[in-house]
């Protein structure tokens, strides 16, 4: 498989057989995973190669780094591969315009048609083969696609070119010019938009390395002799018990047997805070074990951990949404055979007439025309002005697919920690006794935390630095694992203890002191960016896997309705509620338990401060401090979108338009002449209409802010963060 068309075409043929309830295809891995009751692997393998793609049943459930290799090996393979050709037609086409507007201020010496021709040749044998392929499977299905007019279009003219040259050898069609160049720079430019789609496909197989990469490949597993050895992670099974040190990132999902530490899961569950386990507890692979030492015992395989689980949903996200049929491809389904209908009877109709030779050229003119050039850059020149004024706000868009989409948004759901929080814990109140002031409650209990790493000691620390208090030296300080902490300040004892609701208690010598409170702040614009998001007349929900009591009070403050909140939601629940919206859905998060929902969602929209895997997931990236990019985001794609189906239009209306004129014979011998100049006039339709979309970006029109540079100030730290992304 080497395009979106070829996957739909391996999803329909598995759909038809009986007790598949769904099949998704991922272009790039050329896997297929199939669901459904009675199913026959040989039989399903039997059928995918019946349609013309070989295959072969796949029941080995992989090591998670055998997978991370796999994915990287054929990520590579998809992309380089139409790189080679991009490059190989694109660096061929330059020069050979250039040799053919010589050869024909020169008089068409023979030298200089011989190398446009063997030039040509030699750039569809080694481009068109990819096209030719397609159009062949699709041929045998009955069908046709955008591959179908590619090929067309590049035999015609090639086959047409060489004619002209043997005909001026004999004398005969001086005037005619070829079109070597014109077929390398139409197999050129659509290759090139095939590499910039496998470069996008490969985002989410970066994010699925990415997740694995957070699983240690070692373990420290307990021997019968009760010492520990280091084994592969991959290695472990039920039962097995493992010690994890401070510092380190927990192998294998299981339960604590011995030990009490504070755990960051942040990444996993998206909950900001850290969570004490101690005896009993459940731990999840990839969770950093910040303070005291654990010994776990395995409940599941190493094979089978939560971190391998969310990477097998961004794998079968991944497929899900890489067989989109493309409007073009749906259009020539019925175009193709229609252009190739006409100019078969063109033809025959002009031999039956007793003028054959008229019949050839208006048949070639029919093919030349109706080869709608401007398909390749339709599509891509308004995505290249709409990514171009988003990266310029800070807003990155990774492919056309998903620009398009976004552009077709009916709803928002928004993650919580990260997304319309600040992702990190801060002091929000305090309370104090003993008639002391809040900034002496921080002074004291920030002496102490100063020498702790835990995130809540570093929010302390912070916001006595910003009230001015005085942070003082601190002495036999005593981490506390699940507890707190403890230390001298000047000669007095200081506790700072942790409750389960992130407040601290301060006591000093014995005696209370005060509560401090803290919790992960919405961020300054989320409510405006909330309302601003309604106003497009688009739904908003949040999906958290924070505790519901908190997610509602956030949801409060940004404007979200208490009815349209879910909480306490694990990876495998994020996605399956996506998948319930179904289309028209954008999912916005910024962490790796939103991976999979991200991959999965018809618009994965990620925050660039979240996490590599998030950002690898996602379509479309958006500045990290700055929530009002969604709604910028969405009414940038509006526009791009409502261009994009302009240009389609154009693209194929100067060559449909003059079909009939071509047939009737009424271009004369310079038919195919013309015909080049309708598609120039079409691919000129399609510029200037791109031009149009950039003016209007300029001035800001449609509630899109300006560019930076054009009357508005550029926006605050923005582009660096999408850059970084």
């Amino acid at each position: 498989m080497h395009c979106a068309g070829c996957a739909g075409s391996v999803r329909r043929a598995i759909e038809v057989l009986p007790g598949v309830d769904s099949a998704s295809v991922d272009v790039g891995g050329g896997r297929a995973l199939v669901r459904g009751d009675g199913l026959d692997p040989d039989e399903i393998a039997e059928r995918i190669t019946a349609s013309g793609f070989p295959a072969a049943p796949d029941e080995v459930e992989e090591d998670p780094h055998e997978l991370r290799s796999r994915l990287e090996r054929e990520d590579l393979r998809h992309r380089n591969g139409w790189r080679r050709r991009a490059v190989a037609a694109i660096s061929c086409w330059i020069p050979m315009e250039v040799l053919h507007w010589s050869a024909h201020a020169l008089g068409h010496p023979t030298w200089l048609d011989v190398g446009l021709a063997v030039a040509g040749t030699g750039v569809l044998a080694f481009v068109g083969g990819g096209f030719y392929r397609s159009a062949f499977e699709a041929a045998k299905r009955g069908t046709s696609n955008m591959d179908t007019l590619i090929s067309i279009g590049a035999t015609t003219a090639w086959i047409f070119s060489v004619l002209v040259l043997v005909g001026r050898g004999r004398g005969v069609l001086e005037g005619q010019p070829t079109y070597f160049a014109e077929m390398a720079a139409l197999l050129g430019l659509i290759s090139l938009g095939h590499w910039l789609e496998a470069r996008a496909s490969a985002g989410a197989g970066a994010a699925i390395r990415e997740l694995l990469d957070l699983q240690p490949e070692l373990a420290l597993r307990r021997r019968e002799d009760g010492d520990f050895e280091e084994v592969p992670s991959s290695m472990l099974v039920s039962g097995d018990v493992v010690r994890i040190h401070p510092g380190e990132r927990v192998p294998i999902d299981g339960r604590v047997i011995e030990g009490r530490s504070a755990l960051d899961e942040s990444v996993l569950t998206g909950e900001s805070l850290p969570v004490d386990r101690s005896v009993g507890d459940p731990v999840i692979a990839g969770a950093i074990n910040t303070t005291g030492s654990l010994i776990v015992e395995a409940t599941v395989a190493g094979r089978g951990s939560t971190l391998a689980r969310i990477a097998r949903m961004v794998e079968e996200a991944r497929s899900s949404r890489a067989d989109i049929q493309r409007v073009a491809d749906r259009v020539s389904a019925v175009f193709v055979p229609v252009v190739v209908a006409i100019a078969l009877v063109t033809l025959g109709v002009w031999s039956i007439a007793g003028d054959p030779a008229t019949g050839a050229i208006s048949m070639v003119t029919v093919l030349i025309i109706a080869c709608p050039c401007a398909l390749g850059i339709a599509t891509p020149l308004a995505v290249v002005v709409a990514t171009g004024h988003a990266a310029r706000r800070g807003i990155l868009v990774r492919d056309a697919a998903s620009l398009e989409r976004a552009g077709r948004a009916r709803r928002v759901v928004f993650d919580k920690t990260g997304t319309l929080t600040t992702g990190r814990p801060s002091v929000v109140g305090t309370e104090i006794e003993g008639g002391r002031s809040a900034v002496e409650l921080l002074s004291i209990a920030a002496s102490v935390e100063q020498a702790s790493e835990h995130p809540l000691a570093k929010a302390i620390v912070a916001a006595a630095r910003d009230r001015g208090a005085r942070i003082r030296a601190v002495d036999d300080f005593e981490a506390l694992p699940g507890r707190g902490v403890r230390g001298t300040v000047e000669g007095r004892t200081v506790e700072v203890l942790r409750s389960e609701t992130a407040s601290c208690e301060v006591i000093v010598a014995g005696e209370p002191w005060g509560r401090i409170d803290l919790a992960d702040r919405p961020r300054p614009d989320a409510k405006a960016a909330v309302a601003a998001l309604r106003e497009l007349g688009l739904e908003i929900s949040m999906l958290s896997g924070d505790r519901r009591s908190r997610a509602l009070e956030v949801a409060e403050a940004v404007g979200i309705d208490a009815a349209d909140v879910e909480a306490d939601a694990d990876p495998d629940r994020k996605r399956t509620v996506i998948a319930a919206h179904g289309s028209g859905t954008v999912m916005v998060g910024d962490g790796i338990n939103d991976a999979a929902a991200l991959a999965g969602a018809e618009v994965g929209l990620a925050m660039a401060s979240g996490t590599t895997v998030a950002i690898e997931s996602a379509g479309i990236v958006v500045p990290g401090d700055r929530t009002t990019s969604i709604p910028e985001t969405v009414r940038i794609a509006r526009m791009a979108l409502s261009t994009i189906r302009q240009n389609l239009f154009l693209a194929f209306a100067y060559n449909a338009s003059m079909i009939p004129v071509a047939a009737l014979g009424l271009l004369g011998v310079h038919g195919p002449l013309i015909a080049a100049g309708a598609m120039a006039l079409s691919d000129l339709s399609v510029v200037g209409n791109a031009l149009r979309l950039r003016r209007r970006f300029r001035r800001g029109e449609a509630g899109v802010p300006a560019d930076p540079g054009s009357g508005q100030a550029p926006a605050t730290s923005g582009t660096g963060q999408a850059s970084v992304a």
